[in-house]
């Protein structure tokens, strides 16, 4: 016989940040741990110079880890896809705005093409550091 441990798993809808495209969720939280799905910059559209299409996916960024009940402090690892590496210092001066002193893990992938036409797409795992407090989406939902 097998035992099958059932791990708790709350899909995160930022309610700021336009509803995912697909099959899927702005983020997931289970226990300590949320999972930022990739996020393409959609509040501006595919033409925006590469500097604009970064600052609004990190604004996206910021505002779902927000609804997870955390933020960029929180934040263990990024993963940056970027189309054309010839981008890599804007993005560098962009992230570094956005996190100030923290620095994560990261990885910054050259892609040929992004989804939709997009430049970049930013995938994040954070670490909630109070397991106690509910996500912020779940805390609009109580009041």
């Amino acid at each position: 016989m097998t035992e099958t441990s059932h791990v708790a798993l709350q899909c995160i809808t930022a309610p700021d940040v336009p509803p995912p495209a697909g099959h899927y969720s702005h983020a997931v939280r289970t226990g300590n741990w949320v999972f930022v799905s990739g996020v393409l910059p959609v509040t501006v559209t595919p033409e925006a110079d590469f500097a604009a299409q970064t600052e609004a996916a990190l604004r996206q960024c910021q505002q779902i880890l927000a609804a997870a009940g955390c933020g960029w402090p929180q934040v263990a690892q990024c993963t940056a896809y970027i189309v054309g590496i010839t981008h890599w210092p804007v993005f560098n001066q962009c992230y570094a705005h956005f996190l100030q002193h923290h620095k994560p893990a990261r990885a910054v992938v050259p892609v040929p093409a992004l989804h939709h036409g997009y430049l970049i797409e930013i995938q994040l795992t954070a670490v909630v550091t109070s397991p106690q407090s509910p996500p912020l989406a779940e805390r609009h939902r109580e009041s």
